[in-house]
């Protein structure tokens, strides 16, 4: 009965999966249709961060500064304590630290990769989106500077080159299922 208890706050512990990656690799899509085919529900991380701050993500970043932003960025993730929910956190949560182990600690995590030449089509204005960019970085910069965190932290990654929204569900569901 003891290991049964054990077993059964070990899998509520571990129930959710959380999208890691760039901005714009389809973390927000991906995550919804997801969420709806397990019957989760689905956590956007910027926008919790957007609500408990009441300002926009570009506007922390203009008033408050990046480091500032980031420190706001990692308490946020690792404060939430979600039970059944796919989480959609900004493609900078990788550099929190706590964050991360906390997501680790709580459910699956699954890097979206996609690649840069995809990124460059896909974004516009950066500072617009409130992407966490140092002055001077290019996107090329940033793609390579998280690349090597989005991998050390994934347990599971999904290559979404030639892939719909769709497909990298049922990939990721096939995945899970096997676990």
């Amino acid at each position: 009965m003891y290991r049964q208890e054990i077993d059964t706050n070990l899998s509520m512990q571990h129930n959710n999966i959380t999208l890691i990656g760039m901005p714009a690799a389809g973390k927000s899509m991906v995550g919804v249709l997801l969420a709806k085919r397990l019957g989760y529900s689905f956590i956007d991380t910027d926008i919790v961060i957007q609500e408990q701050e009441g300002r926009l993500l570009k506007e922390i970043i203009a008033q408050d500064g990046l480091d500032a932003f980031l420190a706001i960025e990692n308490r946020v993730n690792a404060s939430l304590t979600p039970r059944r929910a796919v989480i959609a956190p900004g493609g900078s949560v990788i550099y929190g630290r706590e964050a991360m182990e906390h997501f680790k600690e709580i459910g699956t995590v699954v890097y979206l990769r996609v690649s840069c030449e995809a990124l460059e089509k896909r974004l516009g204005d950066l500072q617009d989106r409130g992407v966490a960019l140092r002055d001077g970085m290019t996107l090329r910069d940033l793609y390579g500077e998280r690349t090597p965190l989005y991998e050390k932290y994934a347990d599971i990654t999904i290559d979404e080159t030639g892939k719909s929204a769709g497909d990298m569900v049922d990939e990721l569901r096939e995945i899970l299922a096997k676990k």
